[in-house]
């Protein structure tokens, strides 16, 4: 006798794993919260994330949108200015520090910066650069949608109940004048690049965890019955500027943001992390789910992963998660991510 003796199926990998049809792996996520469809859910981060909250719509959810696109708007141009792709237009927050920049503009902690990009006479936010593709019209016109950004994004916090956050990137651009972080390099999507002013930090564990948990207290300062789910995006960098090659920091930044995840939904009772990363990355799929240019994430895969997360939830709560799409149709859904890191593609 021994403490093996009798673990679960689950804790051994050749009847869990090796013995198993990939299509047939199961039990890799054991909820910490009931979700039920009446609970309000708010969707942030890098790009897979706007998976998630499309997801949660056509399961019947209650994916919260605070800012929602003016009346008669179609849908698709309406996603191409960024709404519906998140629960506010934040555009895509793909790190922990990001998190907390948004999270204390929310709260008053800290002041919007000044500074705004123009290009061609046009003004693009250098806080969200592709939210509108063609730039505003006059720096009062992007100062104001930021401010409803920032409000709509406090609303999140304080009427959610589930908080989903995609953790992305380890590589960060900071103006080192006055300390604030882009979601881009300046000089990429809009802007100019100044080497005296720009700064490039690959963040490491301890920066990444600091700035996760900061951003979690923020937000409960706010809303103390607000829980956390984060994710990791298994989708691989676009590019780097670590000096390394592409496909190992790719596996560095990954490998950070899993670590960091896990030990805060470890020490957490309030926070939970759902193993997206390991259903598309783990060799026990196989690479299955990538598309040919093996980075960006088939359907069939997206579909595969919400199916492991709602039928997890259903195990939770003991309620079936309904869908008005079969999975076939999940899987044909190919609406684009709005990825700004994407555009790095353009410069290799």
């Amino acid at each position: 006798m021994n403490p093996y003796s009798t673990l679960p199926a689950t804790a051994f990998w050749r009847p869990s794993v090796a013995d198993r049809s990939l299509f047939d792996i199961e039990e890799l996520w054991k909820p910490k919260f009931e979700v039920m469809p009446q609970d309000p859910v708010v969707t942030f981060g890098s790009c897979f994330a706007q998976h998630i909250g499309r997801a949660l719509r056509e399961r019947e959810f209650s994916w919260l949108i605070t800012e929602s696109a003016p009346p008669g708007m179609k849908q698709q141009t309406a996603r191409e200015f960024n709404y519906g792709v998140f629960s506010c237009r934040t555009g895509n927050i793909y790190t922990a520090s990001l998190l907390r920049q948004w999270t204390s503009w929310a709260t008053g902690a800290k002041a919007q910066p000044e500074e705004v990009w123009e290009s061609e006479g046009r003004i693009y936010d250098p806080f969200r650069p592709a939210v509108e593709p063609n730039g505003f019209a006059s720096v009062e016109e992007m100062r104001q949608s930021r401010e409803t950004a920032i409000d709509s994004f406090r609303s999140c916090i304080e009427r959610c109940r589930y908080f989903v956050f995609t953790l992305g990137l380890t590589e960060s651009w900071h103006n080192s004048e006055h300390g604030y972080e882009y979601p881009m390099c300046p000089g990429t999507v809009a802007g100019d690049f100044d080497e005296q002013v720009h700064k490039f930090v690959n963040q490491d564990f301890a920066r990444v965890l600091t700035s996760l948990n900061e951003a979690v207290a923020a937000m409960r300062s706010l809303n103390n019955k607000l829980k956390v789910i984060l994710t990791v995006s298994p989708v691989p960098l676009t590019a780097t500027y670590s000096g390394r090659h592409v496909l190992v920091a790719t596996m560095h930044s990954k490998s950070i943001l899993r670590a960091v995840a896990g030990q805060v939904s470890t020490n957490s009772p309030f926070i939970d992390y759902f193993p997206s990363y390991e259903i598309i990355n783990s060799p026990a799929f196989r690479g299955a789910f990538f598309e040919p240019n093996l980075r960006n994430v088939h359907p069939s895969g997206v579909s595969f992963v919400m199916d492991q997360f709602f039928n997890a939830l259903a195990g939770k709560t003991g309620k079936a998660t309904p869908s008005k799409s079969t999975p076939a149709k999940r899987a044909g859904n190919r609406s684009a991510e709005v990825c700004e890191e994407a555009l790095l593609e353009a410069f290799g």
